[in-house]
């Protein structure tokens, strides 16, 4: 097992440079970046004194520079090029460094702006994984235990339901009857009189409350489709020779469910743990815009409106390094609970 993590290790790093090659190049696909976009507004409006500090702009982070040069620079292996005292030094600076750059919508650094909106993204697409798996799971059993059964053809039509109602129209659904019934404030993780205030219980109850409908309508789809996945993966485990051994030797219907079918039965589940994380984050932007939440969501759309070069670029990229983590643990978690997997794995070598 320490052999199979240590090799899956290794097999991030390449695949990290690949996925930031390919998310720096799609970012210059589109012609022009916001600093040039802006220069030529200046020039309809005739406002050439502000021209001047935007050029200075393109030359002091470097965006005048090739392609290949501006990719190692925002990476952090090719040096920067800074007058000091009439004299040119050399330093390094970017993602390796920790430095993420600049952006040129909100005139701040991109890790102040992502910092903001990180943590609570982080909680309210972990609170949605929880939520899923909360109630896919006894779900998924229940019918697949007793299939065909009214149980059965109840939770199949939510499903249904949940598949085909659009989250943002869920949202606004859920949005106006919990302020009816429970006064809660419309959008945002808190109430108004909280948006300034230091952390107290109290606010903490308020940010409690307001995670109940975006947990719930980024979680709907995710849920339904999971449930389905689960019935059809049981159902066919539960007709295997194996369990009608296991029954005949006395295990009882929960031992033989839980022990030998289910655990064969989640396979596809943990393998799904890779594309669930950046599913819910990068699926949640409209989500978040309806309902008014302080996550990364709107950020990125907004900077991939307008170009903001080096914030969407560090968006899109930890995303993606959102999947790679996931899958690394999918990987790990698939060894350790299914032998095959692992001892296969070792057979090709």
């Amino acid at each position: 097992m320490f052999r199979y993590t240590v090799e899956r290790l290794l097999i991030m790093i390449p695949t990290l440079i690949a996925i930031s090659v390919l998310t720096f190049l799609i970012i210059e696909l589109p012609e022009g970046d916001i600093l040039s976009n802006r220069i030529d507004e200046l020039r309809s409006q005739g406002e050439e004194a502000s021209i001047a500090q935007i050029e200075f702009y393109q030359q002091e982070y470097d965006l005048d520079k090739p392609l290949p040069v501006r990719y190692l620079l925002w990476i952090g292996v090719w040096p920067h090029e800074r007058e000091v005292d009439g004299e040119t030094t050399l330093e390094f600076s970017g993602l390796i460094q920790g430095d993420f750059g600049w952006s040129f919508e909100y005139e701040r650094p991109v890790s102040e702006i992502v910092g903001e909106g990180l943590i609570l993204t982080i909680v309210l697409n972990l609170a949605a994984v929880i939520f899923i798996y909360l109630v896919a799971f006894p779900i998924g059993i229940y019918s697949a235990t007793r299939p065909y059964s009214w149980g059965d053809y109840g939770f199949t039509l939510l499903g249904y339901i949940g598949l085909a109602t659009p989250n943002f129209l869920l949202g606004l659904i859920l949005l106006y009857y919990f302020n009816i019934w429970f006064g809660l404030s419309i959008g945002g993780l808190m109430a108004p009189e909280y948006l300034d205030q230091p952390w107290s219980w109290d606010k903490l109850q308020s940010v409690l409350m307001h995670l109940i409908i975006p947990v719930i309508v980024i979680g709907t789809a995710g849920t339904a489709a999971m449930i389905r996945r689960l019935r059809a993966n049981l159902l066919d485990e539960l007709q295997k020779p194996y369990v009608v051994t296991a029954r005949a030797k006395g295990l009882s219907e929960t031992r033989a469910l839980i022990k030998y079918p289910l655990r064969m039965a989640l396979n596809p589940f943990i393998a799904d743990i890779g594309n669930l994380l950046p599913s819910l984050i990068s699926g949640s932007i409209i989500v978040s815009v309806v309902l008014n939440l302080p996550t990364i969501g709107p950020v990125l759309l907004t900077s991939l409106q307008v170009q903001d070069t080096y914030l969407s670029g560090f968006i899109l990229l930890f995303v993606a390094m959102l999947t790679v983590v996931g899958m690394l643990i999918s990987d790990l978690l698939l060894g350790w609970l299914d032998p095959r997997i692992r001892l296969g794995a070792e057979d090709t070598r």
